[in-house]
């Protein structure tokens, strides 16, 4: 008798959760502060196998960069060709408007960034704002 009580209990949470698990559409940032080749490429596998893992129709995925990392987001990323196509997938790429008003400061020249990118005041803001929003966060 016990041992049915103890599997149904766990039938139950089981289904309990896993229907939990998808009742809303899932939310990740991530963020990217680095130059790193191998941390930004993890960021990027990162997007991926969470939207393969749960559907992209059930997740909302934004990777925000800023500082060193905004150099994912441009013309001379050598991610350059993935971070477009996944921009076309449902991916939201976000590049910091404080980093490139340094860049623009420093160098004379404003970065150049890939087509399907989106700019935001101030990236570690943005992160805020989508924690706010109920978006899980994860730094590679």
């Amino acid at each position: 008798m016990k041992r049915q009580q103890i599997l149904s209990g766990f039938l139950f949470f089981t289904l309990l959760f896993s229907g939990f698990a998808y009742a809303d559409k899932q939310k990740l940032v991530i963020q990217v502060s680095t130059d790193d080749p191998m941390t930004q490429k993890l960021a990027l596998n990162n997007a991926v196998n969470v939207q393969k893992s749960l559907g992209m129709d059930n997740v909302d995925v934004e990777i925000v960069a800023y500082g060193p990392g905004l150099s994912l987001l441009t013309t001379k990323s050598g991610e350059a060709e993935r971070v477009t196509s996944l921009a076309m997938q449902d991916i939201t790429f976000s590049a910091c408007a404080n980093t490139m008003a340094r860049i623009e400061q420093k160098t004379g020249k404003k970065p150049v960034l890939l087509e399907g990118v989106q700019v935001v005041p101030a990236g570690v803001l943005r992160i805020m704002e989508l924690q706010q929003q109920g978006y899980a966060y994860i730094r590679p």
